[in-house]
């Protein structure tokens, strides 16, 4: 319905310019033909008839250029007022601002990738956009509700107004360059269906979905899902953590926000040719030069070490669960992937 007006209104402006480019070349013409004016001087006289705008003329007159100036107005002078009400309520209605959003927006979508794509924007989608938003995560958030993309376009968000379950919103979105997607709308059966279509669409994208009521999580990991959440039963749990376990509790909700205290947890994965690849834990200078405290090491082939033992080896592709002062974490992380700090010690 709204490509249909848009090309519509589309069509209707061409015709518009294409019409006041062949009255203004008309009236220029006559100028100079019958009055012998130049180009200039001509399409002077043209503009300001056609615009009644009250300026006296270049030279005087003779009866044949009056004849014509008054034929030039009658033609004219209606069709101009015409254009300039059209377009003023083109501008009034918001559709070319619209059209010309929609075409930002499809422009920004083409080059993005690497990119995260969040299906929904309710409390567990805003919540998911603004940690990767904060933590500098390319995100594009797919809602269909209006209400909903209002306040998306308010906050500046990059989104796209449409129903994820269909096919073509993913592909827009960027579905085949994106490294994952997040779905969280509110009904399971439509849940399943978007895993569905994009792990069709990208064999390698990393998928995490929410999961509403028991038993999904079987449906949506045969669907292609990675990770399932299940935000009921978490909470369950959350609280009866509080109540048996508050401490524990505390200390990592605030490690993993890193919000309210000097320690955050991060994890990082050794890429092929880091210093530390081949050396153990103790002599890897991690706890020594960066002071932050391995607690977990996920092997390549997905085995977890807890509270690994200082002569455990490191190897390219284990993912590292580190506990440490975020700064020093960051320095870490630049060293692990860009090389810019001194080489560890052996």
């Amino acid at each position: 319905m709204k490509a249909s007006w848009i090309l519509t209104r589309g069509r209707h402006v061409l015709v518009l310019a294409l019409l006041s480019g062949l009255l203004l070349a008309l009236g220029t013409f006559g100028y100079m033909v019958i009055e012998g004016f130049s180009f200039l001087d001509s399409l002077f006289m043209t503009v300001i008839t056609l615009t009644t705008v009250g300026y006296g003329e270049v030279r005087p007159l003779d009866e044949a250029g009056r004849l014509f100036t008054i034929v030039l107005i009658m033609m004219g002078a209606g069709f101009v007022a015409y254009n300039l009400a059209y377009f003023t309520q083109l501008l009034l209605d918001g559709n070319l601002l619209e059209l010309y959003r929609r075409r930002k927006v499809a422009k920004q979508l083409e080059q993005l990738k690497n990119h995260y794509i969040v299906c929904g924007y309710g409390q567990m989608g805003q919540i998911v956009a603004r940690e990767l938003i904060k933590n500098d995560v390319p995100v594009v958030v797919i809602e269909n509700d209006e209400a909903t993309v209002m306040r998306l376009q308010e906050k500046n968000i990059l989104h796209l107004a449409g129903d994820a379950t269909e096919e073509e919103s993913l592909i827009t979105a960027g579905v085949e360059k994106a490294n994952g997607l997040v779905s969280v709308v509110n009904k399971d059966t439509d849940n399943v269906f978007i895993v569905l279509t994009a792990r069709d669409l990208n064999r390698n994208l990393f998928i995490c979905v929410r999961a509403g009521t028991p038993g999904t999580e079987k449906r949506l990991l045969k669907a292609g899902a990675n990770r399932v959440v299940s935000p009921y039963a978490s909470s369950a749990l959350r609280i009866a953590h509080q109540i048996l376990r508050p401490t524990v509790t505390d200390f990592l909700e605030l490690a993993l926000s890193g919000e309210g205290m000097e320690l955050s947890m991060e994890e990082l994965q050794v890429p092929e040719g880091a210093d530390i690849v081949g050396k153990d834990l103790m002599h890897s200078g991690i706890r020594s030069e960066y002071n932050l405290i391995i607690v977990a090491i996920k092997r390549s082939d997905a085995r977890m070490i807890y509270n690994p033992s200082p002569k455990e080896v490191l190897h390219a592709g284990d993912t590292l669960v580190a506990i440490g002062p975020q700064e020093n974490l960051d320095r870490f992380g630049t060293r692990l992937y860009s090389g810019t700090n001194p080489p560890l010690s052996s």
